[in-house]
């Protein structure tokens, strides 16, 4: 068997993790479990965190990391003359990628776990957040002054987001609903079409 190198180390942790505390939550998930799931012996896992807890922090970080940056990616392959319905089109198909699609885990451990992080590592995973979504509200604006949004943007936003995570407890991908099928329902729900 081929042996990992410290990075790969990491990563199959921070995976292994991600997965764990999403399945079984974080309280239930020992760090056995977490070495176990990522073929390691049991201690092994304090070599690369000093804690459990600074697990989950990176979990959720690097999990926010790459969502920012891949929903950067999917906005800057669209058209300069994109409409803002066809953005925010991007926005919510690419949240729904990153919360029910294959590599799903990081970010419904954040929404399942943010109370079991310090204050100052929320308060780490807030700054990434908060660029994250700070990049809807150009869009959500842009549709409210050409009132094809129902609500004032940053409520919107709000709203937007407390729905689209809420998927993670009820959508079953075996009912038949494509995650593009999903998009098109929200964007019915919280915009309108304009003449």
């Amino acid at each position: 068997m081929e042996e990992l190198d410290d990075g790969n180390r990491r990563r199959a942790l921070i995976e292994g993790a991600a997965r764990l505390f999403r399945t079984q939550g974080f309280d239930a998930t020992s760090t056995r479990d977490i070495a176990a799931a990522a073929g390691m012996h049991s201690g092994s896992p304090f070599y690369h965190f000093e804690s459990k807890t600074a697990l989950l922090h990176a979990v959720m970080d690097e999990g926010m990391v790459l969502a920012l940056h891949s929903q950067k990616n999917a906005l800057a392959l669209l058209p300069p003359s994109a409409s803002p319905r066809e953005r925010l089109r991007v926005l919510v198909r690419h949240h729904f990628e990153i919360l029910l699609g294959p590599h799903s885990d990081f970010i419904p451990v954040m929404l399942y776990e943010w109370r079991s992080l310090s204050p100052a590592q929320q308060k780490s995973i807030a700054r990434v957040k908060d660029d994250y979504e700070g990049l809807w509200m150009p869009v959500l604006q842009a549709l409210a002054e050409q009132g094809a949004l129902q609500a004032e943007p940053a409520v919107a936003r709000l709203f937007i987001f407390g729905a689209l995570n809420w998927s993670v407890q009820w959508f079953d991908p075996q009912r038949g609903m494509t995650l593009d099928q999903l998009t098109e329902q929200a964007l019915a729900l919280f915009t309108r079409e304009t003449p």
